[in-house]
């Protein structure tokens, strides 16, 4: 049966590691034998330059259709100045509540060859092995009321942090199953001493947990996460949070990888029985200083590919061959510039993207 994979290349170095990513796509369907269908439609600045808004509603419902999307990296500054309905980044979330993706899952995983990469001690991010499970539609990003006004001591901004049970039981039960996958502990981050938000989710993943006795519990304040994070990261497992920290720990936990070019995510909805509808990108962002000079890493997008392969298109067996392709590449010595360490030669964008391809294909 055919599988229709939308690409949306989007801004930037979107284009350029979309295109390794997209390689690796057709390689891996002409081994196993796969037919996929794919589509190719402009997202961000690219579109709000040709059709005047970041996420065309026909984008949108093409997206709706598919199986999987691939997506490259959106913003770009000649809109920085736009109003907030006009920015690129508008893309993000129109797609995030539009196709229903409540879960985002980011691995933070430390490879032997990259250890010196990252700014933290080797014997701190060696073996490094976390699953950061973020909810993806509901918190201060989405919550109603938030605007501006104006008072008698000025102009203020205001925003809501809002959740209902729902929104956490399901994200809470995304964090559970991983973790009875994996090392069987949940980490769930909250700010309950503050917050009655936290409070409610705090209270609600307990109730979860209820249904999965096998798997360990705790409860960490955001703060103290956040240095925990640096200092004992082989201590967390499955790291559940709301959207705001999870944004924020997300992109910390990148510089234990070494590099934000190292980091896939999959944003995925509601589970059905062909697989999960998801979004596959990069956690970088779309590197406007470096677009089109053959500079970007691909293999976060690659990664992407993997996850792709494991949650919408259920072929764990794919997914593992990518990974271990990507491992091997770097166990070669390749390095891109941002991962590239004193004496390493760097290569670019398209040159390591096809030594995955040979590493697949062997």
């Amino acid at each position: 049966m055919s599988k229709k994979i939308v690409v949306l290349p989007g801004d930037g170095i979107g284009p350029e590691v979309i295109e390794g990513a997209v390689s690796v796509l057709q390689k891996c369907a002409s081994i196993y034998s796969l037919e996929l269908e794919f589509e190719e439609y402009k997202i961000g600045g690219a579109a709000i330059d040709e059709f005047g808004q970041p996420l065309p509603e026909p984008v949108l419902e093409r997206c709706l259709e598919a199986d999987a999307v691939m997506l490259g990296a959106v913003g770009s500054p000649k809109h920085d100045n736009n109003p907030p309905h006009l920015r690129p980044e508008k893309a993000l979330m129109g797609l995030r509540k539009g196709l229903g993706l409540f879960a985002n899952l980011r691995p933070i995983i430390t490879f032997d060859e990259l250890l010196d990469a990252s700014p933290v001690k080797r014997e701190i991010v060696e073996g490094v092995n976390i699953l950061i499970v973020r909810e993806l539609t509901g918190g201060i990003y989405f919550g109603e009321p938030r605007g501006f006004k104006a008072g008698e001591n000025g102009r203020s901004g205001y925003n809501t942090e809002i959740y209902y049970d729902y929104e956490i039981e399901r994200i809470a039960r995304v964090a559970f199953d991983s973790a009875s996958l994996r090392s069987g502990k949940v980490s769930s981050v909250d700010k309950s001493n503050v917050l009655e938000s936290s409070q409610l989710w705090k209270s609600v993943v307990e109730d979860v947990h209820r249904d999965y006795k096998a798997v360990k519990l705790e409860h960490v304040l955001i703060d103290n996460c956040a240095m925990q994070l640096l200092t004992r990261p082989k201590e967390f497992d499955v790291l559940l949070t709301n959207n705001m920290f999870g944004d924020i720990l997300s992109d910390e936990a990148a510089m234990l990888s070494g590099s934000i070019g190292m980091l896939s995510t999959a944003s995925l909805g509601v589970e059905k029985s062909s697989g999960r509808l998801g979004i596959y990108e990069p956690a970088h962002g779309s590197a406007p200083d470096i677009a089109g000079q053959d500079k970007a890493n691909p293999l976060a997008t690659i990664g992407s590919v993997a996850l792709l392969f494991r949650y919408s298109l259920q072929r764990e067996d794919i997914a593992q061959k990518i990974e271990a392709a990507i491992r091997q590449v770097l166990k070669d010595g390749h390095r891109t510039a941002d991962i590239a360490g004193p004496g390493d030669k760097a290569i670019g964008c398209r040159e390591m993207s096809d030594k995955v391809l040979e590493r697949i294909s062997n």
